[in-house]
């Protein structure tokens, strides 16, 4: 009897079962809605000093906690509500994150005022060395109002959403037309 060839896959997805869901459909894969967008740049910055692994595993419950990541009702969060998500266990419980959501959320929909998308402004970093474009990504994101953007966190960030192709050489996703 013939065996099927397993996919090949980057070898971090194959080191928990949350992972390889996550490469095999979206990591990588470029993202042009913009509230996935925002969800993803908020996650990345939520992952900030913890592992990708730790948000994975809440995804789920920052979609409950965050309005599913309605950036014009999370503009609006007041203090009551920022109390509350601090005191959500689903959740990071990191008052600085969650401020940061907060006043991303106001950046962002400036950002969608001035531009006419977030996918129109951010898909602007995708041309050129990822790396220098991540530095700037974050140091416009910053003048832009955002929080939780530093180098690292755009890096992963373009990672994510398809702005670059990370995958490595073996991946059965190395070659897809992204």
């Amino acid at each position: 009897m013939m065996k099927l060839k397993e996919k090949v896959r980057c070898k971090w997805a194959e080191s928990h079962e949350l992972f390889a869901p996550y490469h095999d459909e979206e990591w990588g894969v470029p993202v042009h809605d913009d509230r996935l967008l925002f969800e993803m740049l908020n996650l990345e910055g939520a992952q900030a000093g913890l592992s990708w692994l730790t948000i994975l595993k809440k995804r789920w419950n920052y979609l409950k906690a965050f309005d599913h990541f309605n950036a014009r009702k999370i503009a609006k969060y007041d203090k009551a509500k920022k109390a509350a998500l601090l005191k959500n266990e689903g959740i990071v419980r990191n008052r600085l994150k969650i401020n940061a959501v907060v006043e991303n959320a106001k950046a962002f929909l400036a950002v969608q005022r001035e531009f006419g998308s977030f996918d129109k402004y951010i898909w602007q970093f995708a041309v050129g060395n990822a790396k220098a474009k991540s530095e700037l990504m974050s140091k416009d994101l910053k003048k832009q109002g955002f929080r939780f953007v530093g180098a690292t966190v755009c890096y992963a960030f373009m990672q994510a959403v398809g702005m670059v192709n990370d995958h490595s050489a073996d991946c059965f996703r190395a070659r897809v037309e992204l």
